[in-house]
């Protein structure tokens, strides 16, 4: 464990160092995001920052080739497979934050890096269904390729599409990859895997690059990952996927008895990684429904209806955090302890609080008085900050030094009264 907290803290340590530099770097080269209809910034914000999240899982990666409780990591090339395909669809995200790319472009740039991710070893190779008479499936490359090419496009399309809000693709990443952290650390525990494995190394890297951009992503925000980082954490969080649940198989769980711990290891990615999967699912039905491409940009994704009921952009963010971490964590606790009734009680309680504290008719109308405050609060800045605002006070300033001046002159050139 000292060894995953030590590549942890590089990855965020050298994330957090390089973001200033790559947001220099992105101003320069003009890699801006400008403010459209959809968007919640009001200014043109830098992006890129998938380039320094990059930077921080490479460094971790060697740093962690170098310690010796972690070497039987690299006995297979899984995790030489991630760093590769992360190049390169990191590549193709910086491509697209400076020049923006069509989607038909994107799409088979995706489908490029996670075929190259999945050649290089990186694939499903067993796939359990709960179903009689079928139980563990033995995929083969001609089935296991094309499913671990379709899961990862489908995960990189979901980060993507929920990287709408300062902060909530950065911190919903964190949370699902330390979700996955603890699933894979926990097999290699009970013996069912390697403690010093592919997946855990994977998510310990990308949850420490994502926990060192957030302090500069979080609202507001000084720099946006882009396309170059959401595509980036979406391939890698798809590469946890499969090497945390695609290379055990269930049956040999010892509490193979009960249905529950069998269907755990196909459950956990799925709620892991619920929050993104249903805002994509909702967004290509509306879409398809409208008559418009699945790919048309508009305004309804969850944290848009957020923030469209009131809350402000800080607690939109922190409520999509509650959510992403109740299913996640709560899915692994489930795998851990095999579903017990309370467990199972107290996350129903949880959720249900949740949705009362987001939905119900008074926090609501709480959610909209603090937004109306935060938007006042922003008006006021931004005509503070106006260049006509500045102006006007410097002149104020300087005819009320003027002013005086001329009281003080005229005070010492007055004739003295003799008494």
């Amino acid at each position: 464990m000292r060894e995953y907290a030590v590549v942890m803290l590089t990855a965020a340590l050298v994330t957090f160092l390089t973001t200033p530099v790559v947001r220099k770097l992105a101003v320069r080269f003009r890699m801006m995001a400008a403010p459209r209809e959809r968007d919640v910034h009001s200014i043109p914000t830098p992006r890129g920052g998938g380039v320094a999240m990059y930077l921080g899982v490479v460094t971790a990666v060697l740093v962690a080739s170098r310690l010796p409780a972690l070497q039987r990591t690299f006995d297979d090339t899984q995790t030489y497979a991630v760093l590769v395909g992360g190049g390169v669809i990191c590549a193709l995200g910086v491509l697209d934050d400076k020049w923006g790319l069509d989607a038909l472009t994107k799409l088979t740039g995706q489908i490029a890096a996670a075929g190259l991710m999945g050649l290089l070893g990186v694939q499903l190779s067993i796939l359990f269904l709960p179903v009689a008479d079928i139980g563990t499936l033995t995929l083969g490359p001609d089935v296991g390729l094309p499913l671990t090419i379709l899961l990862t496009v489908l995960v990189v399309n979901a980060l993507n599409f929920i990287d709408g809000l300062d902060g909530l693709a950065a911190g919903v990443s964190a949370i699902a990859a330390l979700a996955f952290f603890a699933y894979s650390y926990h097999l290699g525990l009970v013996g069912y895997d390697d403690v010093a494995s592919a997946p855990a190394l994977i998510t310990a890297v990308l949850a420490g690059a994502c926990l060192g951009f957030l302090p500069h992503n979080f609202s507001p925000a000084r720099i946006f990952m882009g396309d170059s980082g959401s595509m980036l954490v979406g391939l890698m969080l798809s590469a946890a996927a499969v090497t945390a649940t695609g290379g055990v198989d269930p049956q040999s769980f010892d509490s193979a008895a009960t249905l529950l711990p069998l269907t755990l290891p196909l459950l956990v990615p799925v709620a892991v990684l619920f929050i993104p999967f249903i805002d994509l699912v909702m967004a290509v039905v509306r879409r398809t429904r409208q008559g418009r491409s699945p790919f048309a940009p508009d305004k309804m994704h969850l944290h848009h209806r957020l923030l469209s009921i009131g809350h402000s952009h800080r607690r939109a963010v922190l409520v999509m955090y509650f959510w992403a971490a109740l299913l996640s964590f709560g899915a692994v606790a489930l795998s851990i302890t095999g579903g017990t009734a309370e467990l199972l009680v107290a996350i129903a309680v949880l959720l249900v609080v949740g949705l009362v504290v987001v939905l119900s008719p008074r926090a609501r109308r709480a959610a909209r008085e603090a937004r109306a405050a935060e938007l006042a609060a922003q008006r006021q800045r931004s005509r503070a900050d106006h260049p006509t605002a500045r102006a006007v006070r410097g002149r104020g300033s300087e005819t009320r030094a003027s002013r005086a001046a001329a009281r003080n002159a005229r005070k010492t050139d007055a004739p003295e009264v003799v008494r």
